[in-house]
């Protein structure tokens, strides 16, 4: 779970991505040759470094316990 301020920032970031890779596709704009697998690696690393640093993150998280 994530909080909102994170899922915002991330949609962005994917959203970005996202155009980025469409003007790559449509020859509009070629930039250093990645390709979209390497994008979203990158922006679901910057995701969960985030998601650790955020104090709202870390609050939303539930702790989860066994039960016997």
């Amino acid at each position: 779970m994530v909080c909102g301020k994170c899922a915002t920032i991330c949609g962005w970031l994917f959203l970005a991505l996202g155009v980025v890779l469409l003007l790559k596709d449509l020859a509009i704009w070629d930039f250093w040759g990645i390709n979209w697998w390497t994008g979203v690696i990158i922006l679901f690393g910057l995701a969960h470094i985030g998601k650790g640093k955020c104090s709202d993150c870390q609050s939303c998280e539930m702790p989860t316990k066994k039960r016997r």
